[in-house]
């Protein structure tokens, strides 16, 4: 086994910062059985994310907002991390919103992301039922940042989450994969690599374009009806490479490209889930596009 991660960590490092990592400190997410999928409603604990409002399980979607929010991280991110920019953004507007862990490798604490994406979709769903539940609400909005936009897709199409989701929004999503700009095919070159990281790292190589699972999830067309799909992009992203293999093709979709909104935006893949507001202020409107407002360089 030493061998087998000596010679998978010549480019494992690589692929895992690559492939949408968060640079934030981690936050003792599992210290609250809540946070995780299957888990008791949390408790509320001063000071913390849920005492506002995030994760709370026995917020009830308004009028206004009528459905809650289910925020599904980026590969090594986690229900907490990745979202402490996004997630009281959305709470201060009124929106009930949930954060899930998924993709967890046995032994690696707070870096998810990792399992095979199929199986990940499956703890989406299994997720999405339980907050359903939770707020007696038909459907959920998703949000999903990185591979969580992708994943997502994966719910929609093969576990039966169409019906359950009205609007996915993905923030620079690999929705058609990446080739890391030339680095995924490196691994040609180093024997046994590619079998290494997927049998030690699938969620990794599920992301790199070609990947037996994005070929079937994208086979037959991007989208499915009756969701509504907003992809936002950066032409800065270095993760999702070529930037637009982010894009959605078929109806329902938008397709955009932050610098569009504002020209100065120097977001690139980690950025533009953790902290853009220019990005978050164009998800508030892909949540409620019958109040949406123009998105600028000064939108909050």
């Amino acid at each position: 086994m030493k061998l087998r991660w000596s010679r998978a960590l010549t480019l494992l490092p690589a692929l895992a910062l690559a492939l949408g990592v968060t640079t934030t400190t981690p936050a003792a997410a599992e210290d609250s059985p809540g946070l995780r999928p299957g888990g008791p409603p949390p408790r509320h604990f001063a000071g913390s994310a849920v005492s506002s409002g995030w994760n709370n399980y026995s917020c009830k979607p308004s009028a206004a907002h009528p459905r809650p929010v289910i925020l599904v991280h980026g590969t090594l991110g986690n229900s907490i991390d990745n979202w402490l920019g996004l997630a009281p953004y959305l709470v201060a507007r009124g929106y009930c919103v949930f954060s899930l862990d998924y993709g967890q490798l046995p032994g690696v604490p707070f870096f998810h992301g990792l399992g095979a994406v199929d199986a990940s979709a499956r703890q989406l769903a299994a997720y999405v039922d339980r907050v359903l539940a939770a707020t007696g609400t038909r459907k959920a909005d998703l949000v999903g940042h990185s591979q969580g936009g992708m994943m997502s897709r994966v719910y929609l199409k093969f576990h039966g989450g169409a019906d359950k989701v009205n609007t996915l929004v993905g923030l620079a999503p690999d929705n058609h994969g990446t080739d890391l700009n030339g680095l995924t095919r490196l691994l040609d070159h180093f024997p046994g690599a590619k079998r290494y990281i997927e049998e030690l790292t699938p969620g990794l190589s599920d992301q790199i374009a070609g990947s037996d699972i994005l070929n079937r999830l994208n086979e037959g067309g991007d989208t499915l009806p009756g969701v509504h799909y907003t992809v936002i992009a950066t032409k800065y992203d270095e993760v999702v490479t070529p930037y637009r293999s982010a894009f959605l093709d078929g109806p329902d979709v938008r397709n955009v490209v932050l610098q569009d909104l504002c020209a100065i935006d120097l977001s690139e893949h980690v950025a533009i889930g953790l902290i853009d507001r220019v990005a978050f202020h164009e998800t508030a409107n892909a949540l409620d596009p019958a109040h949406a407002t123009r998105t600028t360089c000064v939108s909050g």
